[in-house]
């Protein structure tokens, strides 16, 4: 075993399998690389409206769904639901590539599969146009049976949907999966049984202006991509298991000017080898408000239940920069590099170097013959300029092991804060050092309060009761903006203009 012959290190492992940290991201840790979840939806959204008398749609397979559809020269390429098609999944397999499917306010109880590229898929009212997974049947013990995905994109590049609700859904609200170019924006996610939007095994995408609550797992998730390309901006997500999380994704990955409050934990990214692109390494979080994520009445997997109390955590990723954010009222931590762990491992995680594999390259590492235990440390992670308070444990913290000489390059400069772990955290990991300090570690991040949290169970996704978020943002003139398909983003960001956010009233 890793840990044989040292006694703390074993302490300090079985303490981070407690925390479940290693798949806080992605679900179970026994998951295999590269496999996606789910989510799911329950009633109640913002807004209500007359209910489309259209027929509940079971999930196909992509192969399922015709791509070109019939032969549309000489058409506006507008495709309207329910007006000239009864169903957004008949618009869509009707579309070809560039045509927009514009659709009514109404209630439509369908799961959606494109395999089209460069369709705009784009409700008329945000809050009125609800795609609505939950059905009138129920299992064999009475649960209530509910489609899986609202809409689901595979392997069809340059997708945008926007404008629109999804909710009450088995695994996911809006899900892209092996896409080059997608956008999500003015979306509302309510009630997922795993993420509300979710990107997975993508590249060069940008989610905006969303609002996502109530999902078990995580409100956005962006795993499995190296660089990412991709741009979160302007979102708040809250009541969630997560509020964002991902596994091995970064690279030109910018998480800015969003809010993630009332949450489990609030943002999470983290290393393991169940998804590929590993290790984590390379977001950027800036400008984000991050408060209050000590929510016990949320659904939730096991893992975001243990990962309860924390703001931002860098989980065993590298090459991380958080700066700029307001992250305040936490029971555990405000902003904290931790080491990792991982039950269970199927390939062999890279010592962190200079030369780290890629995407590709993760993909064809050999399956290990007995799968191990493995620890992954955070580094190269820069904290600053962040204004932290009001954390239970620590304002700022780094999590390694607590025998390990010096910080990883971990560095922290010009927070405000009131509480470190270790104690003098800047003054000891400074980012305008050289090289590691001589300074004496004293009072390490405790991972054993990090982990004894006695925190309610996850509640019931399907009827968790969640707040009323009001009218949300509808997108400027939805009906007369011409298609916009996913072919140019993400959207640039001025990183340098963004200050730190004001506290909420």
């Amino acid at each position: 075993m890793f840990t044989k012959n040292f006694p703390q290190l074993r302490l300090f492992v079985a303490v981070l399998v407690a925390f479940g940290l290693l798949a806080a991201a992605c679900g179970d840790s026994d998951s295999t690389a590269g496999t996606t979840e789910g989510a799911d939806g329950t009633d109640g959204a913002p807004g209500t409206t007359e209910e489309v008398d259209v027929a509940v749609l079971d999930t196909t397979s992509p192969d399922d769904t015709t791509a070109a559809g019939p032969d549309t020269s000489g058409d506006d390429g507008v495709r309207t639901v329910p007006e000239e098609y009864d169903t957004i999944q008949a618009a869509v397999d009707a579309s070809v590539s560039g045509d927009l499917v514009l659709i009514s306010p109404g209630t439509y109880n369908e799961a959606v599969d494109v395999a089209t590229d460069n369709l705009t898929i784009r409700g008329l009212e945000r809050d009125t146009v609800i795609l609505d997974g939950e059905t009138d049947d129920v299992d064999d013990e009475g649960n209530p049976v509910w489609l899986e995905n609202g809409i689901r994109v595979i392997a069809a590049n340059g997708v945008t949907v926007e404008n629109l609700t999804a909710m009450n859904y088995e695994r996911n609200g809006v899900f892209w999966s092996e896409v080059d170019g997608y956008r999500g924006s003015y979306l509302n996610t309510i009630r997922l049984g795993d993420y509300g939007i979710y990107a997975f095994d993508s590249v060069n995408g940008h989610l905006n202006d969303i609002y996502a609550a109530g999902a078990k797992d995580a409100g956005v998730y962006i795993g499995q991509c190296n660089p990412c390309n991709a741009v979160i901006t302007d979102i708040v997500s809250e009541w969630n298991g997560l509020g964002y999380s991902g596994t091995d994704a970064g690279g030109n990955l910018k998480i800015v000017n969003s809010t993630f409050r009332y949450n489990r934990a609030g943002i999470v990214s983290d290393s393991g080898v169940y998804e590929f692109c590993f290790p984590q390494r390379g977001n950027t979080i800036v400008g984000n408000l991050v408060y209050g994520n000590n929510n016990e009445e949320t659904a939730a997997i096991n893992q975001a239940v243990r990962a309860t109390g924390n703001g931002i955590l860098m989980a065993g990723g590298h090459e991380n920069v958080i700066m700029r954010n307001r992250v305040f009222d936490h029971l555990i931590t405000g902003i904290a590099p931790i080491l990792i762990d991982e039950n269970g491992a199927i390939y062999e995680m890279p010592e962190y170097s200079e030369n780290l594999p890629t995407c590709d390259e993760t993909k064809a590492f050999p399956l290990l013959e007995n799968p191990v235990d493995a620890l992954y440390n955070p580094h190269e992670n820069e904290v600053r300029e962040n204004v932290v308070s009001g954390s239970g444990l620590a304002d700022i913290g780094l999590g390694l092991v607590p025998t390990d000489a010096g910080a990883r390059g971990n560095c922290f400069l010009g927070n405000t804060f009131e509480t470190s772990a270790p104690r003098d955290l800047e003054a000891i990991a400074p980012c305008d050092a050289e090289e590691d300090t001589e300074a004496e570690w004293v009072d390490w991040l405790n991972v054993i309060e990090l982990a004894s949290g006695d925190w309610e169970e996850s509640a019931d996704f399907h009827v968790v009761e969640l707040p009323d978020p009001g009218p949300q943002e509808n997108m400027p003139d939805p009906a007369t903006a011409p298609a916009a398909p996913a072919t140019d983003v993400p959207y640039d960001v001025d990183i340098d203009a963004i200050g730190v956010p004001d506290a909420p009233e």
